[in-house]
């Protein structure tokens, strides 16, 4: 057989192989394409609510009682949903890697409570040291990881809730990113970060109790805070007096009604403008020593002023403008 008919016979051999090879994958594609046994349409639709596959075309219920592979549950909202969702801890600012990286117990002990041998304690806290290398493994997450644990401890002493913490985290995080740390302490930024949250959120601290839980002096957590809020612009209200009332009267242990009647007092001392340039923290302690002297609940300056974190010439002092307000409120 000469050259140039072998190429030939090879060349359309080829071809048939190709048209063979392209058939059989057409004819594969047609098996797999579901259609309607009535009247072989296509257009199959799938009704995941009963469970049912239908045709569009003449409404032919193909098949039914489908397996759900969605959960159990229902959610009405992205809250929900993530309350519900069972795939892990959701996401959180407040740790630096968001969660999502192992934690391995400190516990020596395996799934039954058992205490592990000495090469598996070994093991495990070689698996702890490469852990932790690696859930910090720039100087950006080491940072992020004190400055958050600063946060979290602080938040805890002074009871502030967690959108309070969550809050903190994304100001931190921000000024952070804007590089407005160099020449500050991670303390006092962290600090500044809660202070400013906790406000936002409607449930201030005074200057002096985040100083009494924080690391750094009241003077710089006082500078650092003017800086991040102008730098970052946030937008933070001046600290409402009556915000205050409810935790120094659940601290005294006083009614609801002494309560309410300190909101009186104050809401009469905006009226007649006594607020204006007075401290909010001194003015609620004030409020809440003078509603407990009204409804007959005895209560010292002393332990007002303990509880307030002030001293008590600042309650005498703001107590007589509240009485002489409600006064005047009370004229004709």
């Amino acid at each position: 057989m000469t050259e140039s008919v072998r190429r030939f016979t090879t060349g359309n051999a080829r071809v048939r192989n190709e048209n063979t090879k392209d058939t059989e994958q057409t004819d594969t594609e047609r098996e797999q394409t579901p259609t309607c046994p009535e009247c072989g349409s296509e257009s199959l639709v799938s009704d995941t609510e009963h469970g049912e596959t239908v045709c569009d075309d003449c409404g032919l219920v193909v098949e039914e009682d489908e397996i759900d592979h969605g959960p159990e549950w229902r959610a009405f909202n992205s809250s929900e949903k993530d309350e519900k969702s069972r795939v892990g801890a959701p996401t959180t600012n407040m740790m630096h890697d968001k969660g999502l990286s192992t934690n391995i117990g400190w516990q020596n002990k395996d799934a039954y409570g058992r205490s592990l041998s000495s090469r598996q304690r070994e093991k495990m806290q070689r698996l702890r040291t490469w852990n932790e290398r690696f859930r910090t493994r720039d100087s950006k997450e080491r940072n992020l990881k004190q400055a958050l644990g600063e946060i979290d401890r602080m938040a805890s002493a002074l009871g502030l809730p967690d959108n309070v913490r969550e809050t903190a985290s994304v100001i931190y995080r921000r000024a952070l990113d804007d590089d407005l740390l160099p020449g500050r302490s991670i303390e006092g930024v962290a600090t500044s970060a809660l202070y400013a949250a906790a406000r936002m959120a409607g449930t201030p601290r005074s200057l002096d109790e985040i100083t009494s839980v924080s690391r750094v002096e009241k003077d710089e957590i006082a500078r650092t805070y003017r800086y991040v809020v102008r730098e970052l612009s946030l937008e933070i209200k001046p600290a409402d007096p009556e915000q205050y009332v409810p935790r120094f009267a659940s601290d005294l242990g006083l009614s609801d009604e002494s309560e309410r009647r300190a909101r009186q007092l104050l809401k009469n001392a905006k009226e007649q403008g006594v607020h204006s340039g007075k401290s909010p923290v001194g003015l609620a302690a004030a409020a809440v020593y003078a509603a407990s002297l009204l409804t007959n609940e005895k209560v010292t300056q002393n332990e007002v002023s303990e509880v307030a974190n002030i001293s008590e010439v600042t309650i005498r002092n703001r107590y007589h403008e509240l009485l002489e307000a409600e006064e005047q409120v009370q004229l004709p």
